[in-house]
């Protein structure tokens, strides 16, 4: 396939997407540099807490499934959307920001329950590692739900809706924060088990 081409096609049906795109793949490789840094001090850390006896997998299981599950109920939203029913929109988009409330309902609990540990962001570098990439990961969640905070705001204007672009775009970002949070689970909870 024409790398020119594909840029091309995208650029003349959506800005917004195209940019969009272009972000993501930046945040994509943070994230790559955030997760090999954690891979790198998990396997050196010997002593102190560590993932192993530090983290639940099973309870940030359950808040993962929650954040997954809001990647459906986004695509659905997105669906209904396209076919000009609002009203199913916005119940897919309400169920979409519960479940992403969910999720960082979780990420609070869990950190909530290191610090209690005494597992901080400088006791060691396991905590380093994992307070900054689950952090980054959980300030992208945020700013996700903001987005969609407003897209639902906008969801209840009769004269002011949110264009099919705006929808299509916010939707991208998210489905992108849902399935990284499954590399970040894979590398930090089920390595700690392994």
């Amino acid at each position: 396939m024409d790398t020119e081409n594909t840029i091309d096609r995208l650029a003349r049906g959506d800005e917004n997407r195209l940019a969009m795109i272009l972000f993501l793949i930046s945040e994509g490789v943070f994230f790559l540099f955030l997760i090999i840094a954690y891979a790198f001090f998990h396997a050196s850390q010997k002593t102190g807490p560590t993932a192993a006896n530090s983290l639940e997998p099973l309870t940030a299981g359950a808040f993962t499934v929650a954040l997954l599950g809001s990647s459906f109920t986004m695509w659905r939203a997105e669906k209904n959307y396209a076919r000009g029913r609002v009203s199913a929109f916005r119940s897919w988009l309400g169920a979409t920001i519960l479940l992403g409330s969910i999720f960082m309902f979780g990420q609070g609990r869990e950190y909530f329950g290191l610090y209690q540990k005494n597992v901080t962001v400088s006791r060691n570098v396991f905590g380093s590692s994992f307070f900054t990439l689950t952090g980054f990961h959980g300030l992208h969640v945020i700013l996700g739900l903001i987005s969609l905070l407003i897209l639902f705001g906008l969801a209840f204007q009769r004269s002011e809706r949110p264009q099919q672009s705006a929808v299509r775009t916010i939707a991208l970002y998210w489905h992108f924060v849902d399935w990284v949070w499954v590399v970040i689970f894979s590398v930090i909870y089920l390595w700690a088990v392994l």
